[in-house]
């Protein structure tokens, strides 16, 4: 009779366990990551010989393990040999494939572009169109909450413009802050 009411006491503490919550909450789970960066970028504009040079602001959001979002603002308007400038704002889908500190992805963007005449400091003819790219990149995990982007190519497309579209290659380094 001992022997069965400790069974007893046993399997109702072990039943009772469950409707207390006493287990941690799954720690599997995200929200997602926002990750917020810059970098030095350098295009091959496709309508002249000569590199140009500038900044870039990028963001990523990642809803999921795989999938996420991101924005680019390309603002290689700043060394530019042949006088000419190419900007551009573009956002889209994306797709993370993860390795031990080192993310690689790809990604498919649409937006708009600013190609400029530059006469000096200020821009003589600016003209906008819409543009999408293809591309993908390396980023390495620097620590927690820093990502250093190791290299991030974009082969741009420019349908709109004169003489068969404008096509140009847009490489970026730099360093983004995750919040995880």
């Amino acid at each position: 009779m001992k022997r069965h009411s400790l069974i007893g006491c046993f399997t109702c503490l072990l039943g009772l366990s469950s409707l207390s919550h006493a287990q941690a909450v799954p720690t599997a789970e995200r929200r997602g990551i926002l990750q917020l960066g810059g970098g030095l970028s350098i295009a091959s504009p496709d309508y002249s010989p000569l590199k140009i040079k500038g900044l870039s602001a990028y963001g990523t959001y990642d809803f999921t393990r795989h999938i996420g979002l991101e924005g680019d603002i390309h603002y290689v308007s700043l060394s530019t040999p042949g006088d000419l400038g190419e900007d551009s704002y573009l956002i889209g889908p994306r797709y993370v494939f993860h390795h031990p500190r080192v993310d690689s992805y790809v990604k498919a963007l649409g937006g708009f572009g600013r190609f400029s005449y530059l006469g000096g400091i200020f821009p003589t003819a600016t003209y906008t169109y819409k543009i999408y790219a293809f591309g993908g990149g390396l980023d390495v995990r620097a620590s927690r909450h820093i990502n250093v982007r190791a290299i991030d190519l974009e082969y741009q497309q420019w349908p709109g413009f004169p003489t068969n579209g404008l096509t140009p290659l847009v490489a970026t380094i730099g360093a983004a802050y995750a919040f995880r």
